[in-house]
């Protein structure tokens, strides 16, 4: 990302990228190089066309799982000194709080987010009819920010998130349930030819079709 201004502006592509980053990006402490792993190749070039950055994708292993992530590292000290002002931090997976990030770009940080380490399930409630349900998640290893997650959705779109606030697996999650998902997903996907990970997005159309189906047969049964 050329980058000949000493600031950087926000824009729906790089609050989608802030996004990204907040869940399985980092920040060196060379205090220059920024670095995005993925097990997704489709993100990595996601984030890359988004910076507009031609550095070479190589390849990362787990120490863990021993399983090989795609990975994109570059060097931009005006764009890394930004990611710090605006809540951005080395080692951040613990310690990250609140994004300062304007209303306006918000659903295109959280769609990011979403992408790089949220979740969506879905199951039939047979206590209900047999009622189709979902439900979309988003996660943090740091309490204080998917506090200040939950802050921001619900003071924007007004609805409430569940909280697990005892940590399972490492992390906090922030669940909401169909109705709710329903709002955000129009919120995140509010409009064509945005940057979004494929197989995340294909399965929430499919929850909703599926959803939409299930309703139209309870309004035959009813009339």
């Amino acid at each position: 990302m050329k980058t000949k201004r000493k600031s950087i502006k926000w824009s729906r592509n790089i609050a989608y990228v802030v996004g990204l980053l907040a869940t399985d990006g980092s920040l060196s402490k060379d205090e220059r190089h920024i670095d995005f792993t993925s097990k997704d190749i489709q993100l990595i070039k996601i984030f890359k066309n988004c910076l507009g950055i031609k550095n070479k994708i190589t390849l990362k292993t787990s120490g863990f799982s021993e399983k090989n992530y795609f990975r994109i590292q570059f060097g931009n000290v005006v764009l890394y000194k930004w990611f710090l002002k605006i809540g951005l931090t080395p080692n951040k997976t613990k310690t990250i709080g609140k994004i300062k990030i304007q209303d306006k770009y918000f659903f295109d940080f959280l769609r990011g987010h979403f992408d790089g380490d949220g979740s969506c399930y879905s199951y039939w409630d047979k206590r209900w009819n047999s009622s189709f349900m979902f439900y979309i998640n988003f996660v943090s290893a740091s309490e204080k920010h998917i506090l200040w997650l939950k802050y921001r959705i619900d003071k924007l779109v007004k609805i409430n998130g569940s909280m697990d606030m005892v940590k399972r697996n490492g992390v906090y999650k922030l669940k909401y349930a169909k109705k709710d998902s329903k709002i955000l997903i129009s919120k995140m996907y509010y409009k064509k030819k945005l940057p979004y990970l494929k197989r995340k997005y294909t399965k929430l159309i499919k929850f909703l079709l599926i959803d939409n189906g299930e309703m139209e047969r309870e309004k035959a049964r009813v009339m």
